[in-house]
């Protein structure tokens, strides 16, 4: 193996991909928008298209990383609530189940007439978490802990569980579901998690946060509803598998809790970075690179694209397009030759559809010295016309590790 081993930086611009939108006269936003420093990357470098997961499958952010941290989320992903509850802190055991919660308002009757409880957040939601801290139920240890905004994770700890459950959040308000299994173990999950759920409304009703929310004309946060439930997988560490020190720099939980489930350290971002729009991308992409200084790898996530796709805003797309422009300058002026970086996205978000799609991805990837191909502009099409093809997106990494002489010969 060579000596001058290279340091890897992987760019996830959340959601960038799309399709062409009428209100940009057929174009995509990538393809409406100068972008002359990733096209810098695109026309120094390889490029390609990268079906995150495979041809023609929809991912999620969370499939979709997994796979581009080189996993095979078709073999490892066991649901989002594990993810979910490691993004903010809750790491769970090898076999415990977890769900994705919301703190909710209900009716006497248990019916749901807000799902986020006006949007109700710390320190409230903190204070309700305590009313539920060091619950059992038939021998299973219940664990939560608050998240973001209305947001919750659960753990249920014991013997006999099994993910196999429906949602108790419909997504819709009214009558709450009941959560079901298929299999024995996953009946006994179900009726946990249904005397949880009825548990929390018992003990959070008159909870004095919520008697205080409500003089205050808010919605009290007065159930738990989970959803999204999944065992904590028995992943190989990423350091392990790839002998990097690795490292994630992302504001969104469900990130942050997949690259921690991963093995990476997860670092600590100023309040500028977390956001979702408004987030400071050149900020970001500074704690990035100083992070390189001790770190093999780093993946950063950029969610901003993601969120107008959602919001079905393709001239608001464009101006994020600018400002993602405007951090790979930033990382092209600070480039250093020990460096491969590879700028793609984990799904196209495309604004016509305001949801994932299963379009592919661009993906451009430059160290010095690489052989140049035929692409000159980062977008849908102009990245199609590189050497790289089209590529899941399990194989990146290992791409990098051969750019980055990392790789041992295979043969004689």
């Amino acid at each position: 193996m060579s000596a001058t081993k290279k340091k890897i930086f992987i760019v996830v611009m959340d959601g960038l991909g799309d399709r062409g939108c009428k209100e940009l006269n057929g174009l995509t936003p990538l393809q409406a928008t100068d972008t002359p420093n990733l096209d810098w990357f695109t026309k120094n470098g390889i490029a390609g298209t990268c079906d995150t997961v495979d041809i023609g499958i929809r991912p999620g952010s969370d499939t979709s990383h997994l796979s581009i941290l080189g996993y095979d989320p078709l073999e490892v992903y066991t649901g989002r609530g594990p993810f979910e509850a490691a993004g903010i802190g809750l790491i769970g055991k090898y076999g415990d189940v977890a769900f994705r919660c919301n703190f909710s308002t209900c009716d006497s009757d248990l019916n749901i007439t807000d799902r986020r409880a006006g949007r109700i957040d710390k320190p409230d939601t903190t204070e309700l978490v305590k009313a539920l801290s060091g619950m059992t139920i038939d021998g299973v240890e219940v664990i939560i802990k608050e998240g973001t905004e209305h947001r919750a994770a659960l753990i249920l700890r014991g013997k006999g569980l099994s993910p196999d459950v429906t949602d108790v959040d419909s997504h819709d308000l009214g009558p709450l579901n009941k959560a079901k299994g298929k299999t024995k173990e996953a009946e006994f999950t179900a009726n946990v998690i249904n005397k949880f759920v009825k548990e929390s409304y018992k003990r959070l009703k008159d909870h004095p946060v919520n008697k205080r929310r409500v003089k205050e004309g808010l919605l009290p946060a007065n159930i738990i509803v989970p959803r999204g439930a999944g065992d904590f997988p028995n992943i190989q560490p990423f350091p392990e598998k790839y002998d990097l020190k690795a490292a994630c720099v992302a504001g969104v939980g469900m990130i942050k809790g997949i690259c921690a489930i991963c093995g990476l350290d997860v670092i600590d971002l100023p309040p500028s970075c977390t956001g979702g729009y408004n987030s400071d991308f050149i900020a970001k992409a500074k704690v990035a690179m100083e992070t390189l200084k001790t770190y093999d790898f780093i993946l950063m996530n950029v969610k901003a694209p993601d969120v107008c796709g959602h919001d079905r805003d393709p001239i608001r797309k464009c101006e994020v397009v600018k400002r993602l422009d405007q951090m790979a300058g930033y990382i092209k002026d600070n480039f250093r030759d020990d460096l491969v970086i590879v700028f793609t996205a984990d799904h196209s978000t495309p604004c016509s559809l305001g949801d994932h799609s299963g379009d592919p991805v661009p993906i451009a990837v430059y160290t010095p010295g690489n052989v140049m191909d035929e692409a000159v502009k980062f977008s849908e099409s102009g990245c199609s016309r590189g050497r790289i093809g089209r590529i899941r997106g399990k194989y990146i990494v290992q791409m990098c590790m051969d750019l980055a002489e990392r790789t041992e010969k295979f043969g004689a």
